[in-house]
């Protein structure tokens, strides 16, 4: 059974265009040093309870899209397509799947870029919530 949260945020980036080549959770990918790609991750928080005695409860977390272009070529392909992501994301959106409704609940945030050795990595972090009701 896939994770309604993690269903919804990936089918929506698959849909920004142009569109990017991505690495998923878990599947093989053999980056081309030349070559652009994103890595999505869906890093889950602790759920919250705000009902007692209720089966009610709140997942929360970031789902985390990490830019990585080739090294050398500048930072600003990598902060636009970064700036890219945020406005496909915007604070107070939702995205659905499987009945779920996750809702970004602040502006995404892009971090500071990096190497990683191979290539300028740039993370995107999208605070989300998701009330569930089993």
């Amino acid at each position: 059974m896939s994770d309604p949260v993690r269903v919804a945020f990936e089918s929506r980036l698959a849909a920004l265009v142009p569109a990017l080549p991505t690495a998923w959770e878990n599947t093989a990918y053999t980056p081309n040093l030349s070559v652009a790609f994103q890595k999505p991750a869906l890093l889950r928080a602790a759920p919250e309870n705000p009902a007692m005695g209720s089966a009610f409860y709140r997942e929360t977390g970031v789902f985390q899209v990490t830019l990585c272009y080739p090294l050398n070529g500048g930072s600003g392909a990598a902060d636009d397509r970064a700036k890219l992501i945020r406005g496909w994301f915007p604070r107070g959106s939702s995205v659905t799947a499987s009945g779920v409704t996750v809702t970004i609940q602040r502006t995404p945030t892009i971090g500071p870029g990096a190497s990683d050795g191979s290539f300028w990595c740039v993370p995107v972090s999208i605070p989300y919530y998701a009330n569930i009701l089993p």
